[in-house]
């Protein structure tokens, strides 16, 4: 039992570092240093304007409804949206109405731009779903992250950006 044991914690562990290389190798390559100014209509009628996230940290979340790891990691990012400043962004995944419906199906409550044609994720450079990134205070890239995403990892990401 012992031997099985410690051969199940080498393993997460190896899987561990394989994900975070993997991430890694596969995080966007952005054309720009700092969040870009925008004025984005949301689902619910509202405007997202990045420029009243000057002088805050903001959390850029990518997915979409037909992503499989989107689905499993995006209840945690409702949780988030309760601590952090966060705007989702849903690509590709149909009309306002469609989301509407799954956003109450899954009793989902966070900001949400519909990227129906993916221009926000062709700005992003967006090549794999989801994609976190998090801007600090002063509008610059302090992490990004494609894959599977944890409350307590952007928590924990959070914490090292000291907020």
């Amino acid at each position: 039992m012992k031997r099985f044991l410690k051969e199940g914690i080498i393993t997460l562990i190896l899987a561990f570092i394989l994900v975070n290389v993997i991430s890694y190798f596969k995080r966007p390559q952005l054309t720009f240093d700092t969040l870009p100014s925008m004025t984005i209509p949301m689902v619910n009628g509202k405007e997202f304007h990045s420029d009243a996230y000057h002088d805050k940290p903001l959390i850029v979340h990518f997915w979409a409804t037909w992503c499989p790891t989107c689905k499993l990691e995006i209840s945690n990012f409702n949780t988030i949206a309760n601590e952090y400043n966060l705007i989702t962004i849903a690509v590709q995944s149909g009309e306002n109405e469609a989301l509407k419906k799954f956003m109450k199906e899954k009793e989902l409550t966070f900001p949400l731009i519909n990227d129906r044609n993916g221009v926000l994720a062709k700005k992003f450079a967006i090549s794999a779903y989801p994609t976190t990134f998090i801007f600090d205070k002063d509008g610059k890239v302090a992490f990004s992250e494609v894959g599977y995403t944890s409350t307590w990892g952007i928590k924990l990401r959070m914490w090292w950006l000291g907020l």
